[in-house]
């Protein structure tokens, strides 16, 4: 599950199925690699954070089940 913040204020959880089961560790590894791949690290004052690429709004976390 990857948290979104969207730039109107909402979060939003969006569910991403795995392509085989994995541990959790698996998990935060895969989900460092996927958020590098659909978003871009800003460091501008107070504009810190993951941005997606899609410009819907910053990656927040995930949640490994």
């Amino acid at each position: 599950m990857i948290l979104v913040l969207l730039f109107n204020g909402t979060l939003i959880q969006e569910k991403y199925e795995l392509s085989r089961p994995m541990d959790v560790y698996e998990c935060l590894l895969f989900a460092d690699d996927h958020r590098e791949a659909i978003s871009t690290y800003k460091e501008d004052g107070m504009r810190t954070g993951w941005y997606l690429n899609d410009g819907r709004g910053t990656w927040q976390g995930v949640i490994c089940e």
